[in-house]
């Protein structure tokens, strides 16, 4: 019985010494992380000579846009629009995701707040959209920083399950999802899924198209219909 007693009492004295080590700490510092992304930018014709501020879209692109040639970003959404004759009223900002890599919620937001500042934006303007990665890019940026966006828009987009906790900080966004019913790549179930989880959040700002003979290019009758741009830039926060 002795024997017993003294383990009991040695466990004890070494536990408590072990943890009377240990401390509750809390670390708060600004951390910069230093990054690099290509991106095109469009200003709108009379930007120069106006004084007013001027509403942000930004634009991200699929996988297949990602590398170095930053013409490959014009090929799908607001920049093909454009060049089919139509304009609009507003600066896009379309970066360039480098080749192999996903789209950064951080990388895109550290971009956005510094065209903000540089140029005539009014800031409670500002949309994102995307499509199939960049859909998915839109889900991660838009809900790691929503305070950033008036509107988002995403298009076939891809929703990995840490995006859906996400929902609880988008419940205030009004939100345009896309996608084709026949879509192969990126299941409509993506979607469906997405727009069930904002509507359990709370959220009553939201529009849900779904293109009944569509494959995975939703994106095209998307971004060619003016009435999009016009429901965009209608958002205001």
């Amino acid at each position: 019985m002795k024997k017993i007693t003294l383990l009991l009492f040695l466990f004890s004295f070494y536990s408590n010494a072990s943890f009377s080590q240990i401390e509750k700490k809390q670390f708060k510092e600004k951390v910069e992380i230093e990054t690099e992304l290509d991106y095109l930018l469009y200003t709108p014709e009379d930007y120069k000579t106006s004084k007013k501020d001027y509403p942000l879209i930004v634009f991200l692109h699929g996988a297949g846009e990602r590398g170095t040639d930053l013409d490959k970003v014009k090929v799908h959404g607001p920049f093909d629009y454009m060049q089919k004759g139509n304009e609009i009223d507003a600066l896009i900002l379309a970066p360039q995701c480098p080749a192999e890599t996903y789209w950064q919620p951080h990388q895109v937001a550290g971009l956005i707040k510094s065209i903000i500042k540089k140029y005539n934006i009014d800031a409670s303007r500002v949309y994102l959209t995307g499509l199939s990665m960049g859909g998915y890019g839109t889900w991660a940026v838009g809900g790691e920083y929503p305070e950033l966006f008036a509107a988002m828009a995403p298009v076939c987009g891809a929703i990995y399950r840490p995006i859906y906790r996400n929902a609880q900080h988008l419940k205030n966004m009004p939100i345009w999802i896309f996608h084709g019913a026949l879509d192969d790549v990126v299941l409509p179930e993506n979607s469906n899924k997405m727009v069930m989880a904002l509507h359990k959040a709370g959220n009553q700002h939201v529009k849900y198209t779904v293109y009944p003979f569509a494959n995975h290019n939703s994106w095209t009758e998307t971004y060619n219909n003016p009435k999009f741009y016009e429901w965009l830039l209608s958002q205001k926060q």
